[in-house]
């Protein structure tokens, strides 16, 4: 697992100040919307018009990979081709467990708080290429993480939903001071 020591990180972006604090509250409620969700419960569909935990997870995860793979963290999605570009639950796939996108989760997501640590403001305005085509976005790093941070509150507002509607209890806000990212 990658380490990491906060002392020794300090953010380099005035941009993203507002961003880590979101991002580590995200770190953290994956946990939280995951928590005791059972095998089965993870491939149910609401009226097989929704998608299920593990596609909304797997879409999370897939999301941190692409920012980190942006921002220059080497590290690949291993279940990419079931994701990427937030690609369309496929009923004839097969998916990993959640417990396997949980540890992916916790995986990619320590080297990416590293990288948004580390970048600076000049780093950001470089150009990306969303492939949105909106013109009042500019195309660059600092919306690419935008739209990652966006992503991830979208997919917890579902698995929130999905809490809910498969009758767990609603997602509680408890942290752990032993997450660092």
């Amino acid at each position: 697992m990658f380490d990491i020591k906060e002392k020794e990180l300090v953010l380099q972006s005035k941009a993203l100040q507002v961003v880590i604090p979101q991002y580590r509250t995200h770190t953290q409620l994956f946990d939280n919307m995951v928590r005791n969700i059972t095998g089965l419960d993870a491939l149910t569909r609401i009226n097989n018009s929704t998608n299920h935990f593990i596609w909304i997870t797997g879409n999370m995860v897939n999301t941190r990979y692409w920012l980190a793979n942006i921002l220059g963290v080497e590290d690949k999605d291993p279940h990419e081709a079931l994701f990427k570009d937030a690609k369309a639950l496929d009923n004839s796939a097969t998916y990993p467990e959640l417990e396997d996108l949980r540890k992916q989760w916790h995986r990619i997501s320590p080297q990416l708080y590293d990288k948004l640590h580390r970048i600076t403001d000049e780093d950001l305005a470089q150009p990306y290429n969303l492939g949105m085509g909106i013109d009042f976005v500019e195309e660059n790093i600092l919306n690419a993480v935008g739209m990652a941070m966006d992503r991830e509150s979208y997919l917890l507002g579902q698995l929130g939903l999905m809490r809910r509607a498969l009758g767990y209890e609603g997602v509680k806000y408890d942290f752990s001071d032993e997450v660092k990212y």
